[in-house]
């Protein structure tokens, strides 16, 4: 049983600073990250825990609300090279373009920064003995993944998302009811790409 709690927990920390370089603590110049720490409204989208459930696959619920982690290299969106925008899974916000997502070698979809500031709220994340910083839609609150200060230029950041969190809508294609819903109480936010 203690074998299974500690592959849990490797698992769960897997989307760390895999680079080995050192990371900063989330207390210090908190600056260097894009989004927003600590919103000071309550977020737009609030369900109950059924209606989550009704929404969201079981994989999905997992990740967004219970802040799960997929298995690295599992999820379908790691290795996508289409262009086109991820949106949340749970709400249809637009997060990020596929023109800052990059190949982290480490097996989660990473992008270098979000589309918007506003389209990300970060929140310090302290479990499994770690200090770092969480990614959550600005709509719902939905976990998405963590940030780290190891990835390409021009920010150096890096957002090491779960594939589960987000819909890919490639380029030229019709998004899903839940984006065209999102959008449609948001045309400002509508990615021009």
């Amino acid at each position: 049983m203690s074998k299974l709690i500690l592959l849990l927990g490797l698992m769960a920390a897997a989307c760390s600073n895999e680079k080995g370089t050192a990371q900063q603590s989330p207390n210090q110049e908190n600056q260097q990250y894009i989004g927003t720490m600590n919103p000071d409204k309550p977020y737009e989208v609030q369900l109950t825990s059924q209606e989550w459930k009704e929404r969201l696959t079981p994989e999905q619920y997992d990740v967004l609300r219970e802040k799960g982690t997929e298995r690295a290299f599992s999820g379908k969106l790691n290795d996508n090279k289409k262009k086109g925008v991820y949106y949340s899974a749970a709400t249809g916000q637009p997060l990020f373009s596929s023109e800052t997502k990059f190949d982290s070698g480490t097996g989660w979809p990473s992008f270098y920064e979000p589309l918007d500031k506003k389209a990300v709220v970060l929140e310090e994340d302290n479990t499994y003995g770690m200090s770092r910083l969480e990614v959550l839609d600005s709509s719902s609150g939905s976990h998405l993944g963590h940030v780290f200060p190891d990835g390409p230029k021009p920010t150096g950041l890096r957002y090491c998302l779960n594939s589960a969190s987000l819909v890919f809508v490639p380029e030229g294609q019709e998004a899903p009811q839940l984006v065209k819903d999102y959008l449609t109480k948001h045309p400002d936010e509508k990615p021009q790409i």
